[in-house]
């Protein structure tokens, strides 16, 4: 009889009381980005983009670092692609952080371990982080002659330009501490607690808040900065138009008129 071999997922994807969770299974090669791997976290969340089942999404890796960054392996082949592969090949993760970035669902990180150049840029794209003591969070690229590129442009907006500029250019991680003190992470909680505080977190925002609405938010938070003053709150009331057409809408003020609880 011939052998077959099976294939390990490098993404695991398990959805429990409307929560989806995704799980970097890459430990042995501490959870390195791969052209593989990107591709599989890109088809879960787009496999689950449009299930109204779904509320929250974690994302979170097995093993004691969230994410290396790029393969040791994936780095040495880059070395002999062309400009026009390069490109393409970038354009691939540029295509996952702009998905996570304006995904209608919140996205929440927890980060248990090192999150390195390529997974630093996972995390910094999530809505929240929720990290151990242990966690680190880092932008090493400048060390070995490469650039991060596409994690700046979210990296400013969350940190503004003077951290961003420290960060980059230094290219030294941040304890768990100073990650939390500068903004790019939300909660420090201990190791044995962080799968129920996780949990509890996403929970609260899948049953307190209208999954409408939050889609409405992201959106908001995504397209308003780039815009001057006038066009920015002509959106945001055209946002607000469009957001009281919702059947959400509609009960949430229903039951907020009534002064009864809701839970969506």
């Amino acid at each position: 009889m011939e052998e077959t071999t099976k294939t390990i997922p490098l993404v695991e994807t398990e959805v429990s009381e409307r929560i989806g969770y995704i799980t970097l299974n890459r430990p042995e090669r501490r959870n390195a980005l791969s052209y593989a791997l990107v591709s599989q976290l890109k088809q879960a969340l787009s496999n689950w983009q449009s299930l109204p089942d779904i509320r929250v999404i974690v994302l979170r890796a097995k093993g004691p670092v969230f994410c290396a960054g790029a393969d040791i392996e994936y780095l040495q082949k880059l070395q002999e692609y062309t400009l026009q592969e390069n490109l393409a090949d970038s354009l691939h993760l540029m295509e996952l952080y702009q998905l996570m970035y304006r995904y209608p669902k919140p996205l929440i990180a927890q980060v248990e371990g090192p999150a390195l150049a390529g997974g630093a840029g996972l995390v910094t794209v999530c809505d929240l982080v929720v990290a151990t003591p242990q966690a680190t969070i880092g932008y090493p690229e400048a060390r070995i002659g490469f650039l991060p590129a596409m994690v700046t442009y979210f990296l400013l907006r969350r940190v503004g330009e003077g951290w961003a500029r420290q960060l980059l250019i230094t290219a030294e991680p941040l304890p768990a501490e100073k990650a939390y003190a500068v903004g790019l992470f939300n909660y420090i909680v201990p190791p044995e607690e962080i799968n129920s505080f996780v949990k509890d977190l996403a929970q609260k925002l899948a049953k307190q808040n209208s999954p409408t609405s939050l889609e409405f938010i992201r959106k908001l938070i995504a397209d308003v900065q780039d815009m001057p003053l006038q066009g920015g709150l002509e959106f945001a009331a055209k946002m607000n138009a469009h957001a009281r057409a919702t059947e959400d809408f509609r009960r949430g003020i229903s039951a907020f008129l009534r002064k009864e609880k809701i839970e969506w």
